[in-house]
């Protein structure tokens, strides 16, 4: 099930961000490094939404996306699942509901700047590489679906 996030989603928000973050082991060091780029903060923007995984109304968050939405471009920030829940459909249930979301509001895409470990996922569910990112931990990837 999708909702929208509430403000007392925030420490499981946090959580599942840490989480998943540690959760690749080519990113471990670089965080171990930088702690401070281990906390999720609910995104600032007017248009800012964040929407949530669950099993079932009011249980635990196991994932979710947060995205802004500017002319017609919805960006995703942020795309987590709790690790002990990877690869059972949540990731692919949330982009979902932002497309439909996206679609609805008359979106012509969305955009994201992924971590190239996640190439492979975000190509099967329709992105598009569009070229490489800069980032703070080194090169991600730039990647667009066309609506």
């Amino acid at each position: 099930m999708i909702r929208d996030a509430r403000p007392d989603d925030l420490p499981a928000l946090r959580s599942v961000f840490e989480r998943a973050s540690l959760s690749n082991a080519g990113d471990r060091s670089a965080l171990a490094a930088h702690p401070e780029a281990l906390e999720f903060s609910w995104p600032a923007a007017p248009s800012a939404r964040c929407r949530v995984a669950v099993d079932v109304l009011d249980a635990p968050v196991v994932g979710f996306a947060t995205t802004t939405e500017a002319y017609g471009v919805v960006e995703l920030l942020d795309l987590f699942v709790d690790p002990d829940r990877m690869r059972r459909g949540v990731a692919r249930s949330l982009v979902d509901d932002v497309v439909a979301w996206a679609r609805a509001n008359s979106a012509r895409r969305i955009g994201v700047d992924g971590n190239p470990h996640a190439r492979g996922f975000y190509e099967a569910v329709g992105f598009v590489v569009e070229g490489e990112v800069s980032t703070e931990f080194g090169p991600g990837l730039r990647l667009g679906l066309i609506l």
